[in-house]
């Protein structure tokens, strides 16, 4: 049940994604940084990065719209994206975006100014042809990994979001703040290898648990659907100190 309510509403997320979008928008805080104004997509990145001090990546498995789309295309490839280098990838453009955020801001006019809505009609991003052109490039930036390389492969390579809740995750653990993960009692595992199918992410979580590793491991989006799957309930959310 728990599994049929997260996927109700993260892919209630993604319909909304015409109206939400660019309050997840990476090139609209370089251009309201142009003019010091601090926008929607601004905000909410920030608020991720809070957030998940004490949540962790639970963002991801639950509400985010650019996961609700992937998870419509393990209909199409359920295979397990591979892992690796190319989880770097997103660490790589993070770090770019950043760089070009403060130099934009550093070079912009203006006093600043806070605009939850800018560039948005009454806080609705989708509002003309030209803008559905744009949001079907983000679609097809999203799903194209998905497709070619399995189980949420954006959200392994290329999402912007991401780095901001590993960095408030870590940060998290470091401070010994309370925070959501999913822990495993290692003597109870029979290996049947049900968690690992389960997760859409594409995650070996047999091999995390049997190393001891899961609960830290950065790509674990806190969906839960290991939990709910493992037979011998190996799995459990626990909100505690690390």
């Amino acid at each position: 049940m728990r599994q049929k309510i997260r996927k109700t509403i993260i892919f209630i997320s993604f319909l909304l994604f015409p109206i939400t979008i660019w309050y997840f928008s990476p090139y609209l805080i370089i251009q309201a940084a142009s003019e010091h104004i601090v926008n929607g997509s601004f905000i909410v990145f920030v608020s991720m990065l809070v957030l998940s001090m004490f949540f962790g990546r639970a963002w991801c498995g639950h509400l985010c719209p650019a996961g609700g789309v992937q998870e419509c295309v393990l209909r199409i490839n359920n295979k397990p994206s591979k892992q690796g280098g190319r989880n770097r990838i997103k660490y790589v453009l993070f770090i770019i975006w950043i760089i070009a955020v403060i130099v934009t801001f550093i070079l912009g006019k203006n006093d600043v100014t806070i605009d939850p809505f800018y560039m948005t009609d009454h806080g609705i991003s989708i509002s003309g042809i030209y803008n559905y052109v744009i949001y079907y490039g983000v679609l097809l930036i999203l799903v194209l990994p998905a497709l070619i390389h399995g189980r949420r492969a954006a959200c392994h390579y290329i999402c912007w979001m991401a780095p901001f809740m590993v960095i408030g995750s870590t940060v998290g653990r470091w401070l010994h703040i309370p925070q959501l993960h999913i822990e495993a009692a290692r003597d109870k595992c029979i290996s049947c290898g049900k968690c690992s199918r389960a997760c859409p992410m594409g995650l070996d979580v047999k091999q995390m648990v049997s190393e001891g590793i899961n609960s830290k491991c950065t790509e674990c989006i806190g969906c839960g659907a290991c939990v709910d799957e493992c037979p011998q309930r190996v799995l459990k959310y626990k909100m505690k100190w690390r």
